[in-house]
């Protein structure tokens, strides 16, 4: 486990999650498997980079695919925020 700081998401996932159930609970889904260290749809050598960051106080970035396009979960270095976010908003 690692400290997410204060959880946000963007307009544009806030929107969506309001306007779609499934979605809300997958965005759900997605931040229970990055809080247990599963990045996502990331390439290997990027998923190693996460497990240094948990070690470095680095940023860590993961990704999933939903129906409504790719989603993004980002824990600052300082861990104060994590941020949820389409990857177009990115």
């Amino acid at each position: 486990m690692f400290d997410l700081g204060m959880i946000v998401k963007t307009h544009g996932i806030n929107t969506v999650m309001k306007e779609n159930e499934k979605f809300k609970y997958e965005v759900l889904s997605f931040l229970a498997r990055y809080m247990s260290q599963d990045w996502g749809n990331l390439c290997d050598s990027d998923k190693k980079e996460n497990d240094k960051a948990l070690l470095d106080n680095n940023r860590i970035l993961a990704c999933y695919q939903s129906k409504e396009g790719e989603v993004y979960i980002i824990t600052e270095a300082d861990r104060s925020v994590t941020t949820i976010m389409f990857a177009s908003e990115y």
